[in-house]
């Protein structure tokens, strides 16, 4: 699967997409992640990519023409066309599509995915109204800009990229998604590791007891606890 990311600060992604699972990932060719920096985009020699906003206001808005022309760009050096739901534009934006682990199922269904990063005070609207697929939320706050979401929908995607994680087990266990139907819609059991005992905190004694089907039940019920 590729990522293309639009972000005017591409050395941020550097160490992140640098270790550990996605890493792997990348130097086995399982996912492919290019940054586009968005200032390459500019026509002026400042590289201006952002303007005040008409009517207004505080903050600066970036422009429409540099991104514009970086999807094209993108489009053009990839030959790619959107048929059959193979690629995907997405923008971040506070008042975008709450995500959530179904997205993340969705969207890894795709071939290739395109982010598009805001700073600042935001974007032109009419990148979200007429080149973005979608507009997406990672929560009820607001950031600095999209940088943070990308890595986010980067790794909760490539993660369900088959053979990405080293144990397929690990999917079927967690707390969201449609492949934990064991638990039904509840979060995740909690977990424990060596020692046995830190302190006066002992792990529960039915973990360790070796059956299976109670081990089981009990995480089920704590599973149910956390809901």
């Amino acid at each position: 699967m590729r990522f293309d990311i639009i972000t005017i600060f591409p050395k941020i992604f550097d160490s992140y997409f640098s270790h550990s699972i996605l890493a792997r990932a990348k130097e086995k060719k399982m996912i492919e992640i290019i940054i586009h920096d968005l200032r390459e985009y500019a026509k002026d020699k400042r590289r201006t990519v952002d303007d005040t906003p008409y009517g207004g206001g505080a903050g600066m808005i970036l422009k429409i023409e540099p991104i514009f022309r970086a999807l094209n760009d993108i489009e053009r050096k990839t030959q790619r066309v959107k048929i059959e739901k193979k690629n995907r534009i997405i923008i971040f934006s506070a008042k975008g599509k709450l995500y959530t682990q179904d997205d993340a199922i969705r969207l890894s269904q795709f071939d290739s995915l395109t982010l598009i990063c805001g700073r600042y005070e935001g974007v032109d609207e009419r990148v979200a109204k007429h080149l973005a697929d979608e507009e997406i939320s990672i929560g009820k706050f607001v950031l600095t800009g999209g940088e943070i979401p990308a890595m986010i929908l980067i790794d909760s995607i490539s993660r369900l990229i088959p053979n990405v994680l080293g144990n397929s087990e690990s999917l079927k266990e967690e707390s969201f998604g449609s492949e934990k139907k064991e638990y039904g819609d509840n979060l995740e059991y909690p977990q424990y590791t060596k020692p046995e005992k830190f302190l006066n905190w002992q792990t529960p004694k039915i973990l360790l007891s070796g059956n299976h089907q109670k081990i089981k039940d009990w995480r089920k019920k704590h599973s149910q606890k956390n809901a």
